[in-house]
């Protein structure tokens, strides 16, 4: 699969087909969204907000969760505010997630199933990891976008003049339902 995905690119760059999307680096619309990477989304999302390339910061993960006030999606979204421009932040959680009622415990028995070793994951949770936090799913989504805003808004390096809003999108439809 990976030969075919870089034959295509090679005929994509040949052809100049990149033209097209070229843009800047600063969000024109000022704007970063907290999405779920799931499949749907990918074109769908973009789509039913009308974003074209250089609109919005998108950053993707699985469930559109914060799973640690101080990881790598907090620190996008401040270098998006700070040194990019973005003043508003939308977190769009969708219908149908696979994130939501996800278990830690079957995940990592599905990992050892693939060769992690009980030494690997003892060791990591004597380090400090909580598996039960990291790996969890949500009840609902509502909960979880609402969980996120919050964790936003109430978060020490984000300035108040940010505005924070969430929302569930119906992954038929590509809806927004605002939450918060």
């Amino acid at each position: 699969m990976i030969d075919k995905v870089l034959e295509y690119n090679k005929r994509f760059v040949e052809n100049k087909e990149y033209e097209k999307y070229q843009a800047g680096k600063m969000p024109e619309k000022k704007l970063a969204i907290l999405a779920c990477m799931d499949t749907r989304l990918t074109e769908l999302l973009p789509a039913a907000l009308g974003l074209k390339d250089g609109d919005a910061k998108i950053i993707k993960n699985a469930g559109a969760v914060i799973t640690h006030p101080f990881g790598s999606v907090v620190r996008s979204l401040l270098i998006a505010i700070v040194e990019l421009g973005v003043e508003n932040v939308m977190v769009i959680g969708h219908t149908d997630c696979g994130v939501q009622h996800i278990d830690s415990e079957i995940i990592l028995e599905d990992l050892h199933k693939r060769g992690i070793s009980t030494e690997n994951v003892e060791m990591l949770k004597y380090a400090g990891v909580d598996f039960e936090k990291w790996l969890c799913g949500f009840n609902t989504v509502r909960e979880s976008v609402e969980n996120t805003v919050k964790l936003l808004k109430e978060h020490p390096l984000i300035p108040n003049d940010v505005g924070i809003t969430g929302y569930v999108m119906d992954t038929k439809t590509g809806e927004l339902y605002p939450i918060c």
